[in-house]
């Protein structure tokens, strides 16, 4: 399962297709719907969330709820468009009073992406660059989390930190342990009350000083059987396609499963998982690799954290060159958020997904759920034959 989007920021919509989708999954818009508005939830957002109320209207490959095995296409259309109609139309002559972007942000797309598109404004580059495209990213994903679901497998995200402001945890193996409505009602995405008001804080501090804060966040996937993914093949390893999937996310800086960077610092006594039987199957006494082994699912939740840096856009603008007249000059300044890391964590689960979908179907078939579903049973009863 994978997907393809298009659109731009200001255009009139965006544009999802996903692709080898099992016939016969249950496919629930409003719950696409749902994710989508967490997407835009979390404080420290923007303007632009104040106009967009974003809906993903499904145009094809799905019929009375559910998929028919062909390509699914969704599409989520931009309120601002309106607004952008004259400056940003598919055809015509440029309007006459059009303001071309010149003045490059310093950590955005826009200067890398001028100079390799022979543009003269920037606009061209950061209407695509913009993060606003994860939107259909999250839309597309709702199919591969309905997918997942079927199988007993959830995704959610929190928020571990935001600046230099940290919930306190003893150990990332924490992350399943929290109560997903914790998460959901926070503003900050953070289970913790006393860390949520701190990070608010920090974000007011910041928007006072015309800054912008980045942050942590860690994903989590519960379910999981063990063995997807591979170690025979570089490509094929799930902590290789989950950490470049995740890279694909505008502004993420920095990846790590279970430990992470703390593993090397440790002794290998104090960071591998040992083995034991417990019930049924094997198990860990802890999960410090963060649910992954040799590349593959070890059956335990996956725990994956991300590093978020700052937004680009400053209200008080860092210096840039202009790149009509080569003078010195301050950066533009374009409708932002002073903190997305909340938002950024909702778009890591869809980029979870879409990994996870595509192993399950890699392993157990994607045809159709009902040959899938059989095929896991199997595999799942082979397992527990195993550890008799």
């Amino acid at each position: 399962m994978r997907y393809v989007t298009a659109g731009e920021s200001h255009g009139p919509e965006l544009v999802a297709i996903v692709e080898d989708v099992p016939a016969g999954l249950k496919v629930s818009a409003e719950q696409i719907d749902y994710d989508l508005s967490r997407r835009q939830s979390g404080y420290g957002r923007g303007g632009r969330m104040t106009i967009e109320r974003d809906h993903a209207r499904i145009v094809s490959g799905v019929r009375f709820g559910r998929t028919l095995g062909s390509p699914v296409a969704l599409v989520v259309e931009n309120r601002d468009w309106v607004n952008w109609t004259e400056r940003m139309a598919a055809d015509g002559q440029p309007p006459a009073d059009l303001k071309r972007e010149v003045t490059p942000r310093p950590g955005h797309a826009d200067l890398v992406g001028a100079l390799r598109t022979n543009t003269d404004d920037c606009r061209d580059i950061l209407e695509r660059a913009s993060a606003r495209e994860t939107a259909a990213r999250v839309a597309a994903a709702g199919i591969a989390r309905e997918f997942l679901a079927e199988l007993g497998v959830e995704i959610y995200s929190y928020v571990v930190s935001v600046g230099d402001v940290a919930m306190k945890e003893a150990s990332p193996a924490d992350a399943a342990s929290y109560n997903p409505m914790a998460i959901e009602t926070s503003e900050m995405r953070c289970p913790d009350a006393a860390a949520t008001e701190a990070m608010k804080q920090a974000i007011n501090r910041a928007r006072r000083a015309g800054e912008s804060l980045g942050g942590t966040f860690r994903v989590v996937a519960t379910g999981l059987v063990p063995g997807l993914g591979t170690y025979a093949q570089a490509k094929g390893r799930l902590t290789g396609q989950l950490g470049a999937a995740l890279f694909s996310i505008p502004a993420i800086k920095g990846v790590e499963f279970g430990l992470g960077f703390e593993a090397a610092q440790l002794p290998g006594s104090q960071v591998h998982d040992p083995i034991l039987l417990a019930g049924a199957g094997f198990d860990r006494a802890s999960n410090n690799a963060g649910g992954l082994e040799g590349g593959m699912t070890s059956g335990l939740p996956l725990v994956v954290t991300a590093a978020m840096k700052p937004i680009p856009t400053l209200m008080t603008p860092l210096s840039t060159v202009n790149l009509e007249t080569l003078a010195p000059e301050e950066a533009s300044k374009e409708r932002s958020d002073v903190c997305a890391v909340p938002a950024a964590a909702v778009v890591a689960e869809a980029e979870v997904a879409f990994v996870l979908a595509s192993a399950y179907q890699e392993a157990f078939g994607g045809t159709c759920m009902a040959d899938i579903r059989r095929n896991l049973e199997q595999y799942k009863g082979r397992l527990r034959a195993f550890a008799r």
